[in-house]
């Protein structure tokens, strides 16, 4: 298992660098419903049917994770060990997901392998 930051499946839908990699590990992911929120708002950004891929993905074996207080509270104990490097909310949340779970974290943003957070950083390219 392994979890899926926004990024590592933005790159798969757009066929991006990496995308390969990240479509061998679909079978065995996971992902935050705060990271599904980044994906589909992007798509809805670039124009695209938001309410469609999100069906699409609904059908996928990725399994999407509520975001609930606790973890939250997850996201929030990152914030010192991560502001340096401008990491987002939706990063934390990504990052703290794997840590709770004990899983690698499948990635394209580099300034990941940065990170000392106990997480296994893998990037995709």
């Amino acid at each position: 298992m392994i979890v899926l930051d926004s990024s590592a499946l933005l790159a798969l839908l757009f066929c991006e660098s990496g995308h390969e990699q990240v479509g061998s590990h679909l079978h065995s992911s996971c992902m935050s419903t705060v990271n599904l929120a980044e994906v589909l708002s992007r798509y809805r950004r670039l124009g695209k049917d938001a309410q469609g891929l999100l069906s699409l993905l609904g059908q996928s074996a990725i399994e999407f994770i509520p975001f609930s207080a606790a973890a939250a509270g997850d996201s929030a104990c990152l914030l010192a060990a991560v502001q340096h490097l401008g990491l987002s909310l939706g990063d934390r949340v990504c990052l703290a997901l794997a840590r709770r779970r004990q899983l690698p974290v499948l990635t394209a943003d580099r300034v990941w392998a940065q990170l000392d957070v106990g997480i296994e950083i893998r990037l995709i390219r």
